[in-house]
């Protein structure tokens, strides 16, 4: 195997100096555009929110208006979620290799579509549940605010934009905080299980500004869609499972408890 050549699950052995100061820089600069920012400023909003009042006190609101004027809002709607994409589509561009497929690569591709299928179904249950129990422990705990996953007034379209932006969530954060960012950190020279706790210690950090509760149950899903993307190596249902762990949450928030 070549140093340029990813191994199973789409890491790669480690590179020479100078090759892992550029990927150390690719690393801070693709985090900076994108999850590592919403990190640095969910930190700053817990600390705000906990300023002003005790944590269960403080609301956190996931989709929310950007105009009153219907059309206007369709279309910031739609705008946020497509330049939310950039970054993905920058991680596709700097995986890509001449010759070969960085869609397979990263096992983001139809050619599994029931296993995946089966894969994320089982993934619902395992983290769509303990998920609803953590965010009723955090709230009786006062750990964790009150989430509203939308506050978007009711049109035609308000469904469908919101499971836009569920699959927008599914995509940016799996397919950048594991199908890139495990493979980068193994590359510079971290240890596979180091590089996951440091993937799923970011991804619980920019649910920070929902509370403690939200850290820690994203920390722990951070930790099992590594796992489960070093053994199989595909994002795919991991994609399709947390897609449909938010549609569920932004559609039927009420009725799950949320809100």
């Amino acid at each position: 195997m070549s140093e340029n050549q990813p191994g199973p699950g789409g890491a790669g052995v480690v590179l020479a100096k100078r090759d892992r100061r550029r990927l150390v820089f690719e690393v801070l600069l693709v985090l900076g555009l994108s999850l590592g920012q919403s990190a640095v400023y969910s930190v700053v909003q817990l600390l705000d929110k906990m300023s002003r009042a005790p944590i269960a006190q403080g609301t956190s609101t996931l989709n929310v208006v950007r105009s009153n004027r219907e059309f206007f809002d369709l279309t910031y709607q739609l705008l946020d979620i497509f330049f939310a994409l950039v970054p993905v589509f920058l991680v596709f561009y700097l995986l890509a290799e001449p010759g070969k497929s960085v869609f397979r690569r990263i096992g983001l591709d139809f050619r599994r579509p029931v296993r995946d299928g089966l894969g994320a179904l089982g993934l619902l249950v395992v983290i769509g549940v303990p998920s609803l129990g953590l965010y009723a422990a955090g709230r009786a705990l006062g750990i964790t605010t009150e989430i509203i996953p939308s506050a978007l007034n009711q049109y035609w379209w308000t469904v469908p934009v919101l499971v836009l932006s569920a699959i927008h969530n599914g995509l940016l954060e799996e397919v950048v905080m594991v199908g890139w960012l495990l493979d980068r950190l193994e590359r510079i020279g971290f240890t596979p299980l180091v590089a996951v706790l440091a993937s799923s210690l970011i991804r619980g950090s920019y649910h920070l500004y929902q509370g403690f509760g939200p850290f820690v149950g994203n920390f722990a899903m951070g930790l099992l869609f590594c796992w489960l993307y070093k053994k199989y190596g595909r994002v795919m249902p991991l994609v399709v499972a947390h897609s449909l762990v938010d549609i569920a949450a932004f559609t039927l928030g009420p009725a799950l408890g949320f809100g």
